[in-house]
């Protein structure tokens, strides 16, 4: 009985219908397998790059609530900038992912490098920019006379290394497309474990180093990024690589051939990318409107959802590359098939965090903080934590799938009505009609968080995902 139970839920032939599979299926061993052999190490660099960024936030907790604040105000401004440079990483990693599917490895080579050039050329005017209007970006995000010195300070030292930053997640993505998750993995535990050690040096002032406060951790920060870049470089050189990062003549001859299709899928992205931010930003803001200690307590619970997210989002670069790489091939099957394993793994997952946070709440919050407020209001976002975990990990698990199939289309309406329109209705409703604070705040999330995940797998499931070509 249990046996049939789970071969319906989890077994290859049950996620298929019959009158959908254009021939035959790998087996349930081999579908998982090949699922795990990506998705592990994605998932191990996601997991443990959100890890490493809670320590730095645990480091940055030494010095109170107010720079807690203050370093979670940079993080919304900061992604608005890289949304145009995420939105080209997304085109990126379909293209890739398609090409080697193809069979057309030194298109997916030459992708790359001229895509590389744009992302640089970009990412040096958002740098700028940034750095130019620093303070109306923090005022926007909410800080106040306490924070408002601290985060344009620390924002500031971040935009220093915005290009190389930039560079090195677009190498990244292209990584990913090819379904080369180890790379990635290695580049980004590097960059990260250098980010924690200069962390410990330079904002208490350690080992004979300054001690620099919240300015130190913008400055591990940059020493981190410059790590990645120089590693994501020198694996994407190697002769016996997949992607060709060496630039050759051909690629200057007719570089509109190689950039249309990252464009055409990237646009799309782009209008998701800015309306997932602008939702976040102005989610971010009514939160910071609670006061300096509630928007503390919110970055300290971020830290737990960032956790699962990054988990889901391990699943679902495996999910986007084998998605992307079988319609390459021919067999939308295949990609279904993928998907919806994938699902099940994520959902398998959330359960088991949701049950975790719920439990070990207390000690989990007292990592960060040891203010009685700030632990109070973490302590019963919490709950709400937990709840989000199996919807959260089956929408981006979902939503990562569709972005390897090129339909980004559809990605963006999702975040537009979602995040851009009900997330902030619903949390403003809860915050200032009905003054449920923090709480009220993240119910609202939760409330979208439902709304997003039904409405992308039903998508999936129509299949109309199936007919775009890349």
């Amino acid at each position: 009985m249990e046996m049939r139970l789970l071969k319906k839920i989890y077994g290859a032939e049950a996620l298929v219908p019959e009158d959908k599979r254009l021939g035959s299926l790998p087996s349930t061993k081999s579908t998982y397998s090949q699922l795990f052999r990506m998705a592990g190490p994605s998932m191990a660099e996601m997991v443990l790059t959100s890890l490493i960024g809670s320590i730095d936030t645990m480091m940055v907790g030494t010095l109170g609530s107010t720079a807690i604040a203050a370093v979670g105000l940079v993080g919304q401004p900061r992604m608005i900038l890289l949304a145009v440079i995420l939105a080209i990483n997304a085109g990126l990693t379909a293209v890739v992912s398609r090409r080697k599917g193809q069979g057309r490895k030194e298109d997916a080579g030459a992708t790359l490098r001229v895509t590389l050039l744009l992302v640089l050329l970009i990412s040096g005017i958002l740098a700028l920019t940034g750095y130019l209007i620093r303070f109306p970006m923090m005022r926007l995000a909410g800080a106040n006379e306490d924070t408002m010195e601290i985060s344009a300070q620390y924002f500031a030292i971040l935009m220093l290394g915005f290009p190389l930053n930039a560079m090195t997640l677009s190498i990244n993505a292209a990584q990913r497309g090819t379904g080369n998750t180890r790379i990635t993995m290695y580049t980004n535990l590097a960059a990260n474990g250098i980010n924690v050690l200069f962390n410990y040096m330079l904002i208490g002032g350690h080992l004979g180093c300054p001690a620099l406060g919240v300015a130190g951790a913008a400055i591990a920060t940059d020493l981190g990024i410059l790590t990645g870049f120089v590693l994501a470089v020198i694996m994407a050189r190697k002769k016996d690589g997949y992607l060709d990062l060496r630039f050759k003549k051909g690629d200057f001859l007719h570089p509109w051939e190689y950039l249309r299709p990252v464009v055409k899928v990237g646009s799309n992205a782009l209008l998701e990318q800015l309306c997932m931010r602008v939702g976040f930003l102005v989610f971010a803001r009514m939160v910071a409107d609670l006061g300096t200690q509630a928007f503390a307590a919110h970055q300290v619970c971020m830290q737990f959802l960032n956790l699962t997210f990054c988990a889901a989002d391990g699943i679902g670069v495996a999910g986007s590359a084998l998605v992307g790489l079988n319609m390459g091939r021919k067999r939308p099957d295949i990609s279904v098939l993928f998907g919806k394993a994938g699902q099940r793994v994520a959902v398998s997952l959330a359960i088991v965090i949701a049950i975790a946070v719920a439990i070990f709440k207390y000690p989990l919050v007292r990592l960060f903080t040891d203010e009685a407020e700030v632990i109070r209001m973490s302590e019963q976002v919490m709950y709400v934590v937990a709840l989000f975990q199996p919807f959260q990990m089956s929408a981006v698990l979902i939503m990562g799938c569709l972005r390897g199939a090129g339909d980004t289309k559809f990605a963006a309406r999702i975040m537009l009505l979602c995040i851009t329109i009900i997330r902030p209705v619903t949390c403003a409703l809860a915050i200032y009609v009905f003054h449920w604070g923090l709480v009220g705040a993240w119910l609202s999330a939760l409330i979208e968080m439902l709304f997003r995940m039904s409405l992308s797998y039903f998508r999936f499931s129509g299949g109309k995902w199936m007919k775009i070509e890349v």
